[in-house]
């Protein structure tokens, strides 16, 4: 029994108590009716509150899968997920968030199932990278994210160029591969989204979260790459405004 991690939960959740205004439950005590609900990848350098700087109840309800699925498997069909799919029905929430992030280990071990079949041992996980191994196999087929194509990523932010930058171009190419099959996944998974019949009414937006510099030069920027289908970057530029518009990229 790990006492230490265990004395470290109880003391930052007295941090927790002491930071939280007066009255934090008090209008949803009774119930939620979260703006948000957010699908993050299962990750600890990743948090769902933390990127989008969320520190009062009621706002974010959040659902983390590995490789930030929506998906579930029932009876041998693909559905929304319940903790997608319940929010969106029950708590009257009307925006759906899908993050992916670079430096994906879900990612990576589709990546590596797709090249040499070869699954993580453990069941569960194994279940979860089999879901993206379509998704990382047709990916693999597209240009723009193997880089036989013609066109050039956009990762135009605050002055940073057209192509990737200087800390991204020194990585090797299974990393930008990885991270290029990372958004290419956050599409896959907002087309599955908007084709279910639970999100009819809400708008659903693409984000990959930056922790290598791969869109841009500041860690921990979460970057547009989808907004209800529309990937154009000078698109999502005039949907979120110039003074936002560094919010704007894509490695695709």
């Amino acid at each position: 029994m790990d006492q230490r991690i265990l004395g470290d939960l109880l003391d930052r959740n007295d941090d927790h108590v002491a930071a939280l205004p007066s009255g934090a439950f008090d209008r949803h005590r009774d119930g939620q009716r979260p703006g948000v609900v957010s699908v993050c990848c299962s990750d600890s350098r990743v948090s769902q509150e933390g990127m989008f700087a969320v520190d009062e109840p009621g706002f974010l309800f959040t659902s983390g899968a590995i490789g930030n699925g929506v998906s579930a498997l029932v009876d041998g069909e693909r559905v929304l997920d319940g903790s997608v799919a319940y929010p969106l029905r029950h708590t009257h929430t009307e925006v759906l968030v899908v993050v992916g992030h670079t430096g994906c280990g879900a990612i990576g071990a589709a990546l590596t199932a797709a090249r040499t079949g070869e699954f993580p041992a453990e069941p569960g996980v194994r279940a979860d990278v089999e879901a993206l191994v379509p998704i990382v196999e047709a990916g693999l087929d597209d240009p723009a994210v193997t880089g036989r194509g013609g066109g050039g990523s956009d990762t135009q932010s605050d002055g940073a160029s057209d192509t990737q930058s200087d800390g991204a171009s020194d990585r090797d190419d299974d990393a930008r591969i990885r991270d290029r099959l990372v958004e290419y996944n956050v599409h896959e998974q907002v087309a599955f989204a908007r084709e279910s019949e639970e999100t009819a009414d809400a708008t659903v937006y693409g984000f990959v979260y930056d922790l290598h510099g791969a869109y841009g030069d500041r860690d921990g920027a979460a970057y547009l790459v989808n907004a209800d289908g529309e990937r154009d970057p000078a698109a999502l530029r005039d949907l979120v405004g110039d003074a936002r518009g560094h919010h704007v990229a894509t490695l695709l």
